[in-house]
């Protein structure tokens, strides 16, 4: 079988990342996958003139209803679509999005959702199909390094802790750009971290918009919370501390992960830094 895979392919994003392991996961299986970029596609009508002008394709599947999964809506063959969650945590407050979701649905053959948590919540906004909708966690696939030091690794990240095996270390994978700001756990983690010295977060990804990594930065050092490995200037012992910690990997840091967007088991509403989430969801 001949699929055409839509989604939205943003480099080093979570989708990005998700669209490659399920191609590769179809491949495996003996099918053939053509993986293309929803922002390739202006409207229905390009993909159904892909598909009709292309015969060999047998069935599509999307990730994210609205994003790509709309572009599905005039073709003729099955098609399965992916739950995003953006589109339960966005695109459902908007009414022009959510009315083209429904009619996803409705059409697909199937969807599949992550966690029962966002299958719950597109049974409650969209139509309830519980019978079309499937939950399937991500898998995580891990490789180890044999070069890589942890002792050294924290070390670099500002840890200057005596005995590392007593930490106990929140890893936070998360590019950060403006939809995935992450230093709203800032504040409450600093807290926890005066409580217990030895917890320790640390954000570790790209920077996927540099415009809103600038900001962030500007915004962290006029509140004289970080310099690059700098003393104390004066702020908060807390969001000192917590922030030498996680100051490379959070605001300079890169990395490449088999890890995909949609891990979290918290969910928080709105934008901006005053935001608040119990420090155990990390």
């Amino acid at each position: 079988m001949k699929l055409l895979f839509l989604a939205p392919l943003s480099p080093k994003t979570g989708n990005h990342t998700t669209a490659e392991r399920i191609r590769s996961h179809i491949e495996l299986a003996g099918h053939t996958c053509e993986l293309r970029d929803a922002g390739e596609f202006q409207s229905p009508a390009d993909v159904a003139d892909l598909l009709s002008g292309n015969p060999s394709f047998q069935a599509a599947l999307a990730i994210h209803l609205f994003k790509a999964g709309r572009l599905l809506l005039d073709v003729q063959v099955p098609f399965g679509v992916i739950f995003g969650g953006t589109d339960i945590n966005e695109d459902v407050k908007v009414e022009q999005k959510r009315v083209v979701m429904e009619q996803v649905l409705l059409r697909a053959r199937f969807a599949v959702a992550f966690t029962d948590k966002l299958k719950e919540e597109a049974e409650i906004f969209l139509v309830p199909q519980s019978s079309k909708i499937f939950v399937q966690p991500q898998g995580i696939q891990t490789e180890v390094t044999e070069t890589f030091c942890w002792t050294e690794f924290l070390r670099s990240s500002g840890v200057r802790s005596k005995n590392v095996d007593e930490l106990r270390v929140f890893l936070l994978v998360c590019g950060l750009r403006r939809v995935k700001d992450p230093l709203y756990l800032v504040e409450d983690f600093s807290e926890w971290h005066c409580e217990n010295m030895q917890n320790i977060l640390v954000i570790i990804g790209p920077k996927i918009d540099p415009v809103f990594t600038a900001e962030v930065e500007a915004v962290v050092k006029s509140r004289g919370l970080l310099g690059p490995r700098d003393e104390p200037t004066g702020a908060s012992c807390c969001h000192e501390k917590v922030l030498r910690r996680g100051q490379q990997l959070c605001l300079r840091g890169h990395v490449s992960s088999h890890l995909g967007g949609h891990g979290s088991q918290g969910t928080c509403g709105g934008q901006g830094y005053s935001r608040k989430c119990s420090c155990g969801a990390a």
